[in-house]
């Protein structure tokens, strides 16, 4: 145990319990530095932050830091996309090929806007060998998925695209508007919202961003994979997928280890100024909450709109569900147009009480849900990486869990 660890904020009184277990995470030195957000029916009724930058605790967390949230992102992209078929300009029945023409070779042409979304493509990795760092290539990595063919006949299951998603979709939306993924997302739902979350964050933002570390409780150092995530264990229901991530030719090491990139990557410039729009978001959990809150009420707070209730519904309807391909089996997915699903009754798929919940999370523990019936939108960020891969991490879900407790 460690002297008790500041946390800061607000927090309405009937949740109090959230407040403590997130003050318990710090001392027991399960996170370093994080924040917590919770919005019910349009207001902000959670806003804490605690503990620090780094390890050796010399520069506290701050109401405004940002930190990297891995897949967390994927929701944010999810959005944009949901947007531009709301407002006619993608049609979810359309071959990707009619927004990307390149995209038809290598028996894609069929492979629809539905498909991309619910993870059916079958491009959850790229085969061709890539040289270092060419992650931060947009044009090259679009290319070389171009041209790839499906490692499984599209809409035969589903596979997580872990990093492919988000060029996937963020090339259709590049197609169909002519800005970036990360522009688009800037324009038409950060800053309409007033929310602090970036794909591609500007330098200037740099020395409010905390690092990023892979230390689990008892602050002993995990192995991780290219993307951050801790290594799967070679035991256990991760076993397959861990041995196969040994051998270059299968899908799982594509995905995870092509091109190759360096452990630390996550804290450089590079990654931080790239548009990876998988992965590589930046904000604040606050951030999160209002835009989940903004969706669990219909798509409008505070008089901005940023979806219509019916393109929600039909966002939130599962497309996918069941053991995906690119875990072997091992992590049974929800998907509906981007969002995952909430499903109480595996631990990997869990995002809150309620099976109508929806959203994302990012490995090592962040994330971003709303529960459009009860009106929550929610947001977790830590710079401390745990032992998850896709799944709410172990803060998140107590944190999220008293909060119903109390809500109740």
């Amino acid at each position: 145990m460690v002297d008790s660890i500041p946390v800061h904020g607000a927090c309405d009184a009937r949740f109090t319990k959230v407040k403590e277990l997130f003050q318990r995470s710090f001392d027991s030195a399960a996170e370093i530095g994080a924040a917590v957000s919770f919005v019910l029916d349009g207001k902000c009724v959670i806003d804490l932050w605690g503990g620090h930058y780094d390890l050796a605790r010399t520069r506290e967390w701050e109401c405004d830091t940002l930190v990297n949230v891995y897949s967390t992102t994927k929701g944010m992209t999810a959005l944009c996309a949901n947007q531009l078929i709301e407002r006619g300009l993608l049609e979810i029945e359309a071959p990707v090929s009619e927004y990307w023409p390149e995209f038809a070779a290598a028996g894609k042409e069929r492979i629809t806007i539905r498909c991309l979304l619910s993870h059916k493509a079958g491009l959850c990795g790229i085969r061709a060998p890539l040289p270092k760092n060419s992650l931060y290539d947009w044009d090259r990595i679009c290319e070389a998925l171009a041209a790839q063919e499906p490692w499984w006949t599209p809409g035969d299951g589903h596979g997580y695209h872990a990093f492919t998603f988000g060029f996937l979709v963020g090339e259709v939306v590049r197609r169909v508007t002519g800005e970036s993924l990360g522009t688009y997302f800037r324009k038409n739902v950060a800053q309409p919202l007033g929310a602090d979350f970036h794909i591609g964050l500007a330098a200037q933002n740099d020395s409010r961003t905390s690092d990023m570390y892979s230390v689990l409780i008892g602050n002993k150092p995990a192995p991780t994979s290219r993307s951050g995530d801790p290594a799967p264990s070679a035991t256990g229901p991760f076993a397959e997928f861990a041995r196969r991530m040994q051998d270059p030719t299968t899908m799982q090491c594509a995905a995870f280890l092509n091109p190759p990139q360096d452990r630390d990557a996550v804290n450089t410039r590079a990654w931080r100024g790239a548009e990876i729009p998988a992965v590589n978001g930046h904000g604040t959990a606050r951030s999160l909450a209002r835009v989940y809150g903004a969706l669990a009420r219909g798509g409008e707070i505070d008089g901005v709109r940023i979806l219509k209730p019916q393109t929600i519904a039909r966002a939130a309807t599962e497309e996918a569900a069941g053991p995906e391909r690119l875990f072997c089996g091992a992590v049974p997915m929800r998907f509906g147009l981007g969002f995952v699903l909430s499903d109480e009754t595996h631990r990997y798929s869990r995002l809150s009480p309620n099976p109508r919940a929806f959203g994302h999370a990012g490995g090592g523990g962040s994330l971003g849900m709303a529960d459009p019936d009860h009106g929550i939108g929610f947001g977790f960020t830590m710079n401390n990486m745990q032992a998850s891969i896709v799944s709410a991490g172990a803060t998140a879900t107590a944190l999220i869990d008293a909060f119903y407790e109390a809500l109740n």
